[in-house]
């Protein structure tokens, strides 16, 4: 039975059926208009929040201009509704009232950008006036054409633009005097402070290590180069595994590396065992955010949990994780700590760095204040004594 989605709209009076493809798994809207350069953005916005999608038939760049136009009623709405004075009592929305609230104008701005609609040939080729050429980037994230003629959202297009154009330069890593290349779908290593932290931790030993969710294989890369003799990195996710091995033989660790499908820790023992987990306990809105969110905090009790059984005598557990959580309110520091505890380890020292991301200076940000006290956190875990 195949269960591949498709998008059904009618056409120049006669129905049309073509395939569907979203990254994220949004359903295909169930009200599809054909639409040309003459749709105004104050029309095509009211579509998209009546939960019509706009399949783009005229210029590719005028549809990207259309969705910007969009994307500023979403982010600045021409009419608010006046609201009452808030009562000199009433109490301050808590800092998780305000991440939830932020999440969820999050989801409903993606869910009314991704409405513009683009068609694809059956090579990847995108049959619109000034179109890009987009047949490598589609290639890579959804691998080689089926001949079958489909459809997707212009933002997730766009996110494929993004991402093979980081696939093709690389992100550079200072602390690994060397660029990783991520692969769509990989979460980019863009926050370098907890790398710093992996840098200039003393380490317990060189002969073997244990990268926990690899990703794009940046930790393990910093740990080889470092001077551990074998680094084994870990990961579920096919596109992480493939995307670490290939930046591995490009940075000459291939031999020193080992990329192993498996959940959570590899078979056997390791003198040092690194996780750099999600870090806020919340939902993930699409696949590429479970690097950064993780739902009742899953990866990090499930590494804490398995840590002391992995460890060798002696042996260390580098957690490298934000408090942005905190902060939040979504997890306490308490409740770490207990985590810890519970699971049999002990704490042997801390490291910390202040957050350098661009957002902890944004005083527009919506979590600005939770952001600009975070910090992040090499926490060094040993096995507690019996």
């Amino acid at each position: 039975m195949n269960n591949t989605p498709t998008l059904d709209w009618t056409e120049d009076g006669r129905p049309v059926t073509a395939r569907w493809r979203s990254e994220a798994g949004v359903t295909p809207p169930r009200r599809v208009e054909v639409v040309d350069d003459t749709v105004t953005a104050d029309e095509a916005y009211q579509l998209a929040c009546g939960g019509t999608a706009l399949l783009y038939r005229g210029d590719y760049q005028n549809a990207r201009q259309l969705m910007q136009a969009m994307a500023r009623r979403v982010d600045r709405p021409p009419h608010r509704p006046r609201r009452k004075p808030a009562a000199k009592d009433a109490p301050a929305p808590s800092p998780a009232d305000a991440f939830h609230k932020h999440r969820m104008a999050q989801a409903q701005r993606a869910r009314i950008l991704g409405m513009v609609l683009i068609p694809l040939d059956a090579d990847y080729g995108i049959p619109l006036r000034r179109a890009p050429e987009v047949r490598e980037a589609c290639t890579e994230a959804w691998g080689a054409p089926d001949a079958n003629a489909s459809v997707a959202s212009l933002r997730e297009i766009l996110g494929l633009i993004g991402a093979h154009e980081w696939r093709k330069k690389g992100v550079a890593i200072p602390a690994l005097g060397a660029s990783i290349h991520p692969w769509y779908g990989v979460f980019s290593p863009v926050r370098g402070e907890y790398l710093q932290l992996i840098d200039q931790a003393p380490l317990p030993a060189t002969s073997l290590a244990f990268d926990v969710g690899t990703g794009t294989g940046v930790i393990a890369a910093l740990l080889a180069r470092r001077g551990v003799q074998q680094v084994i990195g870990t990961d579920r996710d096919a596109r992480a595994l493939a995307c670490a091995r290939e930046n591995m033989t490009r940075l000459g660790y291939d031999r020193s590396v080992k990329i192993v499908d498996a959940d959570l820790f590899p078979e056997g023992k390791a003198p040092l065992i690194v996780c750099n987990p999600p870090w806020l306990p919340a939902k993930a809105n699409a696949p590429i955010e479970h690097a950064i969110y993780d739902p009742d905090s899953q990866m990090l009790k499930g590494f804490l949990n398995g840590l002391a059984a992995h460890l060798s005598p002696g042996g260390e557990g580098w957690l490298v994780m934000s408090d942005l959580a905190e902060h939040l309110g979504l997890r306490t520091r308490e409740t770490l700590l207990s985590w810890i505890h519970g699971a049999g380890l002990v704490v042997q020292a801390r490291h910390d760095v202040r957050a350098n991301h661009p957002k902890a200076a944004d005083a527009n940000d919506p979590l600005h204040a939770a952001r600009r006290a975070e910090v992040t956190s090499l926490w060094r875990l040993g096995v507690r004594p019996a």
